[in-house]
């Protein structure tokens, strides 16, 4: 049975099956190109990031009744326009490895598409990266231990210390070696490195930290050490496009 499933729920739950999934555009880097009078060839100016990616799925369906595709269809729509401001987790059964990060896009016209090839297409607006599942999970190391990145692009980690007083955090792999200083925690710290923040629960703390830039655990084996008496916790966050 194919399905993919969407804030939680799956396309199965309604008796939706995927006939097929077409990812239209890959994710592309965005760059501009600025020419220079003199200069042969353009500058490539990088913004550091990829724009995200549609994904559609075409799925069919079969009821009986009229009214049983009826009450169906209203059901559908109420569960993928339920929040449809923010990013949920996609799953589906032709990956079972991995997960993205998408909202619904565009209008959904599944009578009109259902009456004419008795099938209709659901397109999402995703994130460029597949996260790993596993690597979602938040899991407690110790100073001095190394964590693994099997894919080939830097992992933008989730790490949390937990405990009071001053830190430092290093991270090493190779020719990447950074580090953050914490002044004067009260009960912990959790390092963003997707959201760009440092905090603790819904409190910023972004004044209590001096560093470079935001951690990364980059392709590889990267050794992480505290100092200071924290406990360590790391939901990684490994991903490919």
């Amino acid at each position: 049975m194919t399905f993919f499933t969407y804030n939680g729920i799956s396309s199965a739950d309604f008796g939706l099956h995927i006939e097929s999934k077409n990812i239209f555009s890959a994710p592309e880097y965005d760059v501009s190109f600025q020419s220079i009078p003199g200069r042969s060839g353009d500058l490539i100016v990088s913004n550091n990031r990829f724009a995200n990616v549609k994904v559609t799925y075409t799925v069919f369906v079969r009821r009986n009744t009229v009214e049983d595709l009826s009450d169906l269809l209203r059901a559908v729509k109420g569960w993928l326009y339920t929040e449809p401001d923010r990013y949920h987790e996609i799953t589906d059964s032709y990956d079972s490895l991995y997960l993205r990060y998408g909202v619904i896009s565009g209008s959904l016209d599944i009578e009109d598409q259902l009456n004419k090839v008795g099938c209709f297409t659901v397109t999402f607006n995703c994130k460029p990266y597949r996260y790993k599942k596993d690597g979602l999970l938040e899991t407690s190391v110790t100073s001095g231990s190394s964590l693994f990145n099997p894919e080939a692009f830097s992992a933008k980690p989730l790490i949390t210390l937990t405990g009071s007083g001053d830190f430092t955090l290093t991270l090493q792999n190779g020719g990447y070696n950074r580090s953050w200083q914490f002044k004067g925690i009260k009960s912990g710290i959790t390092c963003g490195s997707e959201q760009m923040n440092f905090y603790f629960g819904t409190q910023l703390l972004n004044d209590k930290v001096t560093g470079e830039d935001f951690p990364l655990l980059p392709p590889g084996e990267t050794v992480l050490t505290v100092s200071g008496d924290a406990e360590i916790a790391v939901q990684p966050r490994w991903c490919c496009l």
